[in-house]
């Protein structure tokens, strides 16, 4: 005799509501797959070439944001890669050895308010070493003069320089940085200033009658066009790009300009870290990520 056996009606509910749970969860990860690699398609087709440590491409991978490229200017290519050719290697050299020390300064300047991407200043100054010494007196890695490095609260006497002692000298550095910031609100004015001195880029500007560096350069001193060029060279180096650092204030206005959306990633603890003053402009844009201590990286463009 043959037995026929019926499943209670709310047990067949049971498996049928089971198996499209099931296919629901399948269908959420097979959506949440082609999304993530249509972002890394489109990050792959924003940033093709960036080194794998450079600061946008370290956003690009933990956080997924994309950043806008910032393209070296025309005028500047020649000079870029003839610079390139002959200190590739230098530049290399110090990546290596020095990787502790990028960490040390990028988290100072930050913290203060400076772009990270300033402390390729630093290479163009000592190359990163704490015992270098100018024939006028400068010394560690910032190439301080005594009077400034005093200033700036430094101790330089017979006994003590900390001049080169890295944290205490790279605080200064982004303490003086900031102050010629707010004098002349253009980074590469900052970085001919901090050659030269604020004067002679004031006078520079005086008889050129512009504050754009390509047009104003002639009026400043043969090694201060060369240490700004040197520094847009570097940077161009490790980061494969430029970034708002490597712009005049026009230049920088005009890039901003497009940009709609201001984005911050919130460090340690839900504190959120301020764009510095030189993004301050209207429908700004900063990237900061929160990795080792919050590194403003690049831009956002939707």
């Amino acid at each position: 005799m043959s037995r026929e056996y019926f499943l209670p009606k709310n047990s067949t509910m049971k498996k049928t509501l089971c198996k499209q749970m099931g296919l629901l969860i399948l269908v959420v990860f097979l959506l949440n797959q082609v999304y993530a690699t249509q972002t890394q398609l489109q990050n792959a087709l924003l940033l093709p070439n960036l080194p794998p440590d450079s600061l946008v491409t370290k956003t690009m991978v933990n956080y997924e944001v994309p950043a806008a490229i910032i393209p070296l200017q025309s005028n500047m290519r020649n000079y870029v890669d003839k610079y390139l050719n002959e200190n590739a290697e230098t530049l290399e050299n110090i990546k290596e050895r020095k990787s502790g020390t990028f960490k040390t300064i990028e988290k100072i300047l930050v913290k203060r308010g400076i772009p990270a991407e300033l402390m390729y200043l630093a290479i163009v100054e000592s190359e990163l070493n704490s015992r270098a010494t100018s024939r006028v007196g400068a010394a560690g890695i910032w190439q301080l003069m005594p009077e400034t490095a005093r200033s700036l609260g430094l101790q330089v006497n017979a006994k003590t320089d900390q001049r080169r002692h890295t944290n205490k000298s790279s605080v200064a550095a982004a303490d003086y940085l900031k102050t010629l910031y707010k004098q002349f609100d253009d980074w590469l004015l900052v970085v001919a200033a901090y050659n030269c001195g604020a004067g002679n880029v004031y006078k520079a500007i005086k008889l050129s009658g512009s504050r754009e560096f390509w047009k104003m350069q002639r009026y400043l001193p043969a090694e201060t066009r060369g240490h700004v060029k040197h520094f847009i060279a570097t940077h161009f180096y490790y980061e494969d790009n430029g970034s708002i650092v490597t712009l005049t204030k026009k230049e920088r206005i005009r890039h901003l300009s497009s940009m709609n959306k201001m984005v911050v990633i919130k460090v340690d603890n839900h504190k959120t870290v301020e764009a510095p003053a030189s993004l301050n402009e209207p429908s700004d844009c900063a990237v900061i990520d929160a990795n080792d201590g919050a590194l403003i990286v690049g831009l956002e463009n939707k």
